[in-house]
């Protein structure tokens, strides 16, 4: 059975621990609206994805 021969310090566990972060959110821009939207989602402001109508939105 493997067993450590010392121990880890602080600074080598938290090193390792920092790339652990979320990354921020994608966002790009409808080219039907303009809204913000995520990439490879339909629009939640017009309801396009792929320059067609996939969902409808109602019109506030």
């Amino acid at each position: 059975m493997a067993v450590p021969k010392r121990k880890k310090s602080k600074a080598k566990i938290r090193s390792r621990k920092a790339s652990h972060k979320t990354k921020p959110v994608a966002v790009g821009v409808c080219p039907q609206c303009g809204a913000a939207r995520r990439p490879h989602r339909a629009c939640p402001g017009c309801g396009y994805y792929r320059e067609r109508q996939v969902i409808s939105v109602e019109a506030e």
